[in-house]
């Protein structure tokens, strides 16, 4: 398939390509590269993009309706009013993401990562949002293994212990 002189296939090269108002209902896109494509009020419905690269397309108003978008990386991408009822964005990279007025009606969003993600107005009406995170975790500043920790605990406690002992032989004498 051929839109506006890019060959749309499976893990096609579409770095930066201009596909504004594009038809690509239902075409595979399986890990293309489409990092800043313009896809602006592109047809998408029932397009297989499974871990393809969408970081920092632009996508406003486009419908994705019952795509399939599995681990996709979306990180930085522009989806204000796209439609994406119904579309499975399992385990997808939605990283700085600009879903504001999205309709996610239905969509399946489980295990998507939308840390500092914006879905101001977004429709999420029964979305499936099990395992999503929505924000960073906290990581721990103490980075020491556990069984460094514990070894350096029974050290400490050993030297309590003797030091224990000391003072009762004092008291006892």
């Amino acid at each position: 398939m051929n839109i506006n002189g890019y060959e749309i296939k499976p893990f096609a090269d579409l770095r930066g390509a201009n596909l504004v108002g594009a038809n690509l209902v239902g075409a595979d896109l399986e890990d293309a590269n489409l990092v800043d494509a313009n896809l602006v009020g592109a047809d998408l419905e029932g397009a297989i993009l499974i871990d393809a690269n969408l970081q920092g397309a632009n996508l406003e108003g486009a419908n994705l309706e019952g795509a399939n978008l599995w681990d996709a990386n979306l990180e930085g991408a522009n989806l204000v009013d796209a439609n994406l009822r119904g579309a499975d964005l399992y385990g997808a990279n939605l990283v700085n993401a600009n879903l504001r007025g999205a309709d996610l009606v239905n969509a399946d969003l489980v295990n998507a990562v939308l840390e500092d993600a914006n879905l101001e107005d977004a429709n999420l009406e029964g979305a499936n949002v099990t395992g999503t995170i929505l924000e960073k975790k906290e990581e721990s500043q103490d980075n020491t293994p556990l069984s460094q920790k514990v070894k350096e605990l029974e050290k400490e406690l050993k030297m309590y212990k003797e030091k224990f002992n000391q003072l009762k032989s004092l008291l006892n004498d």
